[in-house]
Parts: structure tokens; C-alpha cells; sequence
């Protein structure tokens, strides 16, 4: 009798053991603070097992040597674990945590070129979320199913700007009666142009957020790699665009559990399951994210405010430097950059400068340019259109005309995208806004003239001369102003005439000759006189 009451007890503790860590999913790792308390949870399990069986009382557990062990068992464990803790803190390696991230000065105009902005992204994440949402529910098939899930990671896809998220079941039991052939496509929206696209795959994907028990894809990965540490995952595709889970493996580099970077990475074929492992260094160069932006700010801010120790971070605060608020996304050779403002710890309303780090790599570039705050720059563009109440999106970084520049989209109480803004960061009381991207940058081309930061482009054209039957003539409305579009026998080209400026065009019809002089313009020649 005795010895059957052990074996049950004993299966108890292995099932409440195995409970736990079915559900909690621990790295048996000891740089994971989870074993820890998976350690402790055990103790505490055993050591009501061993009472409930001796049916020991109040006195009993105060004498009894056994339950004596448990308790410094679990003493020495929580002991240890407080101790790790704090040998593992800045307190202490206030100068190994201040060189974790390498950070390099760069000059501006010299490594952001100027890029033509059909291919910056126009949309955030929540804006991406609406439009995804909208796909789903023009999608009849599918949409009673599956639902978009909110993932969107934002990648470099065929060298264009894309997010991507997978579709989840749209319940439990919609689950149940399609996890057989899993879930049968994945949304991407093309952050330049806003289109979005259901993807539909051949097969499946079989391990997701959505799916349950071996299949969940936290789980899948901890079967896979039980001593592995993950980071936050991130759903990818390949440039054939098979989808992917990113799976970065920490690394601790001080004590116990200090020091975060990123070690390895596990890269798990959505569909199939099949894992491959990558030192971080030696990561495909399709994978765009093996570093949070979250962790890349954090190692920032260590870098930032401990360059005299912790104490002074704290109290004196001399030289100390931390992220702004809030982070955007860059595309520049290929991979994505996690951007960011540095301002000083003091919470001023100007930034020293910005960062940009390689969430694939972990290299980071310091560029001191003195400006105005993210904030204050949304404030700004927000000021401009205070009438319609619309909010700033958190603002990109650009080069328009050697100057750094903030692109902020404008969106209305729906989350739907209005209008655009660029403000400039040294000069932020110079904003544009347009209703469309083209608009807002000429605008604040123009801007940049009229306060003499920039100088008006020389036409250096050379001035021709045609004379001719007119074949076609016809008349337009350019920003309120009259134009007369003309086509000669003697030419194959589009020439315009400002009635502003020539006046005597309208004296002219189908049929007469004409002399004009001319400068060849796309997408048709300026004509500076008639003759």
C-alpha cells in the first residue's frame, strides 16, 4: 500500500512537472531565469509531495529533517539566483555593459544618399494592420476561417520595402477543422505603394502563433533546441518568398543573465518545420532581422549613459546619452536599419544626433546632427494641419538635399494615411505638407530655397529653335495656371507654352506656322519664346 501511495505521488509531481514545463517552456539553459524558477516550482512540488504522504502537521514541519533540505535547497537556489543577478547588473559591469555595442561616428551626406521616394515606406504598422484587415475581408474564401495576424515584420523583399504577416485561425474550432492542411497563405504589402497581396502557397503553413500543442511554433522551436534562449521571432520570407520563423538565440555576455546580444539564430521553414542554426556572423543575407529594435535601443542606452560608470548615470549624468522615444526603419545596402534619435538624458527638446543599427548585424552608426526631437517634429507637422485634428506617424529618416529630414505621414481618426510631411531637423519650423509624396517634396524643395538652405538649381539647358505647321494644339490647367500643349509637322514632340508667360499663344490654331525657342523637358519641352 505504502509503496503504490509513492508511485502515485511520484507520477503526480512527474505530470505536475511535466505540466509546467509543457506550458512555461524553460531553456534548460542556467542563463535562463525561467530553469530557475522551474527549479524552485520543482522543490516546492516535492516538497509538498513528501508532506501530504508523511501527513505531517505544523510541529512535524518545523522538525522534520527532510522538509530542512527543501527549504535550503530552495534557500541556496533563490540565493544564488539573487546573487547572479546582481554580479550580472550594470552596478557592477557598468564598463562591460557600456562596450557591448560598437558604435562608429559617420558623416551624413557621405552614407544616407538621397533616394527616390517610390521606394521609402510610406505605411507604419498600424496602417499596414488596416490594410491587411481590409484584404482579409475582401478574401470570401478565406475570411470565415483565418484572420491576418498582427506580425508584420517589415523587410527588404526584392529590394522593395515590404511587411509580411501569416494568417492565424480564426478560432479554436476553425483550428480544429483546417489545421490538417494548415494555413494556406500570407499577406505582404508593398510599404511604397500600399499594394497588398495575399499570397497563397502550394502547401500550408503548418507551424505558427495560432496553432496548438507540438505545432506552435514556440513550442516546435523549444522541442527543437531545448538549452536555447529565444528572442523575439520574426516571420520572413526568402527571396523565393518561402515563408520563415527568425528565431535569435541569445547570448550572455556578463554573469548569469547580463549582457544580452544575439549568438546564433534558428531559421524554421514555416511550412515544414525543419530548423537549420546559424551563428549570427554567418545568417543568409536574405534574413533582415536577428536583432530587435528594442534590444538595439537598449544596448544604445547602455552605451550611451555609462561612459562614467553607473553611479553618474544616475546622479551626476555627465556626458550621458540615451534613444529617443520611439524608433522607425531604413533600408540601406539591402538590410534593415533600426533608427532613432539621441538627445541627452536631461529629457531637452533637441536631439545631439541619431543612430542607425543593422538588425541583422548589430552594426551601428552614431551621426551628430543637431535638431529637433521626433516629438517635436510631429508636433510640427501635426501644427500644420491642426484644423483636421490628424496624427503624426513616428517620423522617418531622410536625405532631401543633403539636409536630414523627417518623413511623417499624416493619418486621420480612421488610421488611413491624408496627407505627408517633411520637416527638416535642424530647421523644424520649415515644414511641407502635400496630399501626395510628389506634392510634399517640392514643396519643401522650394522651402528649402526660399530660406536659403539650399541653392535654386541652375538650368544649364541649352536653348533650341523649331519652327513648324502646329498639327495639335491644346489647352490645360497646371497648379492654376493656363497651358497650351502643341504638336508641329517638323517634330514628334510635346511642346508647352505658358499663357502667363506668352500671351500671344492663344492667337495661334491648327494649321498656322509657328517659331518657338525651347529647352527639352520631360514630359514635354519648356518653350521660353515665340517668334
Amino acid at each position: 500500500m505504502k509503496t503504490s501511495r509513492k508511485v502515485l505521488l511520484g507520477m503526480i509531481v512527474l505530470i505536475l512537472a511535466g505540466i509546467y514545463y509543457y506550458v512555461a517552456l524553460p531553456a534548460i539553459n542556467i542563463h535562463s531565469s525561467d530553469v530557475w524558477f522551474f527549479a524552485l516550482f520543482l522543490l516546492a512540488v516535492l516538497a509538498v509531495a513528501y508532506a501530504v504522504r508523511k501527513r505531517l502537521g505544523r510541529t512535524e514541519l518545523k522538525q522534520s529533517r527532510v522538509m530542512k533540505i527543501f527549504g535550503i535547497l530552495i534557500l541556496i537556489i533563490g540565493v544564488v539566483y539573487l546573487a547572479g543577478t546582481l554580479l550580472s547588473s550594470p552596478i557592477i559591469n557598468a564598463k562591460k555593459y557600456q562596450s557591448l555595442l560598437k558604435v562608429e561616428e559617420r558623416e551624413f551626406t557621405k552614407d544616407i544618399e538621397e533616394v527616390s521616394f517610390d521606394k521609402i515606406p510610406l505605411l507604419d504598422k498600424d496602417s499596414a494592420e488596416i490594410l491587411g484587415d481590409r484584404k482579409m475581408g475582401s478574401m470570401v474564401d478565406m475570411v470565415s476561417q483565418f484572420e491576418a495576424d498582427n506580425i508584420y515584420s517589415q523587410i527588404n523583399y526584392q529590394d522593395r520595402p515590404v511587411r509580411v504577416s501569416p494568417l492565424k485561425y480564426a478560432s479554436p474550432i476553425k483550428w480544429l477543422t483546417n489545421q490538417s492542411e494548415g494555413i494556406p497563405a500570407y499577406i505582404m504589402i508593398d510599404m511604397t505603394n500600399q499594394n497588398t497581396e495575399l499570397v497563397k502557397l502550394e502547401e500550408g503553413i503548418k507551424y505558427s502563433t495560432s496553432e496548438y500543442f507540438n505545432r506552435n511554433i514556440y513550442r516546435h522551436l523549444r522541442f527543437a533546441h531545448p538549452t536555447y534562449i529565444y528572442g523575439e521571432l520574426s516571420f520572413e520570407i526568402d527571396d523565393e518568398g518561402v515563408p520563415y520563423w527568425i528565431a535569435p538565440v541569445k547570448k550572455f555576455n556578463i554573469g548569469l543573465f547580463g549582457g544580452e546580444t544575439v549568438g546564433k539564430v534558428v531559421l524554421c521553414n514555416a511550412i515544414t518545420g525543419e530548423t537549420t542554426t546559424y551563428d549570427v556572423e554567418d545568417a543568409p543575407q536574405w534574413i533582415d532581422r536577428a536583432y530587435s529594435a528594442d534590444l538595439l535601443v537598449e544596448l544604445f542606452n547602455y552605451y550611451g549613459t555609462l561612459k562614467h560608470g553607473f553611479f553618474n548615470s544616475i546622479l551626476g549624468q555627465r556626458d550621458c546619452l540615451r534613444a529617443t522615444e520611439g524608433y522607425n526603419y531604413l533600408a540601406l545596402d539591402d538590410d534593415v536599419w533600426m533608427y532613432t534619435g539621441v538627445t541627452s538624458v536631461n529629457g531637452d527638446q533637441s536631439n545631439v544626433g541619431f543612430v542607425l543599427a543593422n538588425q541583422r548585424t548589430m552594426e551601428t552608426r552614431y551621426y551628430e546632427v543637431e535638431g529637433a526631437t521626433e516629438a517635436a517634429a510631429m508636433a510640427s507637422a501635426e501644427g500644420q494641419v491642426q484644423n483636421l485634428k490628424y496624427t503624426a506617424t513616428f517620423p522617418m529618416l531622410l536625405n532631401v538635399a543633403d539636409e536630414p529630414t523627417y518623413f511623417i505621414a499624416l493619418k486621420d481618426d480612421a488610421g488611413l494615411v491624408k496627407k505627408y510631411a517633411l520637416v527638416n531637423i535642424q530647421k523644424y519650423q520649415i515644414v511641407a505638407v502635400g496630399d501626395s509624396v510628389n506634392e510634399c517634396e517640392e514643396s519643401y524643395r522650394n522651402l528649402l530655397v526660399k530660406n536659403g538652405i539650399t541653392k535654386e538649381e541652375e538650368d544649364t539647358r541649352q536653348e533650341k529653335s523649331i519652327s513648324g505647321k502646329i498639327t495639335k494644339i491644346a489647352q490645360g490647367v497646371v497648379d492654376g495656371n493656363s497651358h497650351y500643349y502643341i504638336m508641329l509637322d517638323s517634330s514628334d514632340q510635346i511642346f508647352d507654352v505658358s499663357v502667363v508667360d506668352h500671351i500671344d499663344i492663344i492667337r495661334y490654331e491648327e494649321g498656322q506656322t509657328i517659331t518657338m525657342e525651347y529647352k527639352e523637358d520631360t514630359p514635354a519641352n519648356t518653350v521660353t519664346a515665340i517668334r
